[in-house]
């Protein structure tokens, strides 16, 4: 806490009495933001931990289908398969609000004339059919993760910026103001003092 360089008459008061009461309804504005976004960003945690499981739930699946493929056929010819993959994946990449943060939001156009398995069916195996089956189911969970991800870092980073101010308004802004306002209002009181001592000084030499 440290008093402000300014000088202690009444128009500096007022000035700073005004930028306290902002002061101080921003810190309450900025402290009821914070705390809404901590909550924002709990739920959004919480979401984060259940996609990122069922995600690795059903890569794991996947993984497991291609490792039957590869035991059932040969390597060479599952290459072959998917060398020339015929599937394509558009997307549209626009943003959302979160308390002010602008963060990603992905969605999968559809598309009609894709086929997702690049080879005829009986040159491989089934297990291969349905490796890639459930890596395509994967894909917009795939995507759902990284958007909630990446809007818990965004959120996350946010939180401490508006953290920093709340504690700059609560430790260093309103405490300065108070003191600087209290300082002041002593000086004018001792000024008003010193005013009433020389008038009195003053009439007591008329009088005399």
């Amino acid at each position: 806490m440290a008093r402000l360089n300014v000088n202690p008459t009444r128009m500096e008061l007022r000035r700073l009495k005004d930028r306290l009461k902002t002061a101080v309804k921003g810190h309450k504005l900025l402290k009821d933001k914070s705390d809404e976004m901590v909550r924002q960003f709990m739920a959004m945690v919480r979401e984060n931990k259940r996609l990122r499981r069922e995600t690795e739930e059903q890569l794991a699946s996947a993984l497991r289908a291609f490792m039957l493929a590869r035991a059932s056929d040969s390597e060479a010819n599952i290459e072959q398969a998917i060398a020339m993959p015929s599937y394509r994946v558009d997307m549209e990449c626009t943003s959302r609000s979160v308390m002010g943060v602008d963060v990603p939001s992905v969605t999968i156009k559809p598309s009609e004339s894709n086929e997702l398995l690049p080879y005829s069916l009986p040159s491989v195996t089934a297990e291969l059919d349905v490796g890639i089956i459930r890596l395509n189911k994967l894909i917009s969970r795939l995507l759902e993760l990284a958007q909630v991800e990446k809007a818990c870092n965004m959120l996350a980073c946010e939180i401490a910026r508006n953290r920093r101010r709340v504690n700059a308004l609560e430790y260093v802004v309103i405490p300065d103001c108070e003191e600087t306002i209290k300082y002041i209002m002593m000086k004018l009181d001792e000024n008003e003092r010193s005013s009433q001592v020389r008038l009195m000084k003053v009439k007591s030499g008329f009088e005399s």
